[in-house]
């Protein structure tokens, strides 16, 4: 019989190997296309946040 209130391994909390833990969620919106063609990337929230950080640090240097 199941144990009905879960596998204890499902409590603990994700542990992260990034320099800077990810902490917080960021929503937007954006057209059907574009919401398409990033679905089809192997990895879509990462391809988004390399998206993001990229234009972060473009216009960091912009900005220089």
């Amino acid at each position: 019989m199941p144990n009905p209130k879960g596998n204890p391994q499902n409590f603990e909390p994700i542990k992260s190997t990034r320099e800077e833990p990810l902490t917080r969620n960021l929503n937007f919106r954006v057209t059907e296309k574009m919401k398409e063609e990033v679905q089809q990337q192997d990895d879509p929230p990462e391809f988004c946040r390399q998206a993001i950080q990229k234009a972060l640090d473009e216009k960091k240097a912009k900005d220089k």
